[in-house]
């Protein structure tokens, strides 16, 4: 096994799984974490502690009152900046960069990454993002498994715990803002039914990420509507353990989706 300095193809690679991986499995015995020491030669000591030296730096986690090891260093950083600026370029180099090292003859293409893939809910994939291929799979089984990882699998609104009826709803839609299209703080954990009701408008949450609901809602006469969605107004949404939403995002959110209460 190696005793090197970390290369920046590691790191990356470390980083990316230490995305979608709740911060309390982030430990040797890990199988995600085993396969990934023995692909780039590291032991899963080695790569359980990196992935704790990157915890070190996420203030979501810093703020929770957990910490990470002290010994993040300055590469460590570089790495945690480089994807914080190009997440959905440096998701895509992952892909890559694991299927050159699962075999050498797949460098620059995307299908040895297939098994980052896992099953993400439709998607409006408008301009020139249409066509659903291999890297589209992968980028939104990035931002899915991340995004409900940072939730632990549950609705920030209801408290829902069924993956196949749970939605990482962007914020922003992905057609809006290519640069946070997979920027984890520009994603909610949410069930289909609340995703839906996001993604029109009818609700939005404040500056101390409290359920607004729009009149469409409040005016509704049916038990249903008044049971699920005006009975919840005011209602704190439960922050993720990594990765707090925007609350710039959230802002554009409210004022150019949300239909109001007024």
């Amino acid at each position: 096994m190696k005793t090197t300095p970390w290369t920046h193809d590691q790191l990356k690679l470390a980083f990316q799984l230490y995305c979608q991986l709740p911060f309390g499995r982030l430990h040797r015995r890990n199988p995600e974490i085993i396969a990934l020491a023995k692909l780039i030669d590291r032991t899963p000591s080695a790569v359980a502690m990196k992935l704790v030296n990157f915890a070190s730096l996420d203030p979501t986690i810093v703020a929770s009152g957990r910490k990470g090891l002290s010994s993040a260093s300055t590469r460590d950083r570089e790495i945690w900046d480089a994807f914080h600026a190009d997440w959905e370029g440096l998701v895509v180099e992952c892909a890559r960069i694991r299927a050159t090292l699962t075999d050498p003859h797949e460098a620059g293409r995307l299908d040895g990454a297939n098994q980052l893939a896992e099953s993400a809910e439709p998607t409006d994939f408008s301009g020139d993002s249409r066509t659903v291929t291999v890297e589209q799979r992968i980028k939104q089984s990035f931002f899915r498994r991340t995004v409900l990882t940072s939730y632990q699998q549950r609705c920030c609104v209801c408290d829902l715990s069924v993956p196949t009826l749970l939605i990482a709803s962007h914020i922003v839609p992905w057609h809006q803002n290519k640069e946070n299209r997979l920027n984890p703080r520009n994603g909610l954990c949410l069930s289909a039914l609340y995703d839906r009701a996001f993604d029109r408008g009818l609700i939005t949450f404040d500056d101390d990420w409290r359920l607004l609901v729009a009149n469409e809602l409040r005016q509704a006469d049916d038990a249903a509507t008044q049971a699920l969605f005006v009975a919840l107004e005011g209602k704190r949404m439960q922050l993720p353990e990594r990765f707090a939403p925007d609350p710039t995002l959230m802002q554009w959110h409210r004022e150019q989706i949300f239909l109001g209460q007024g």
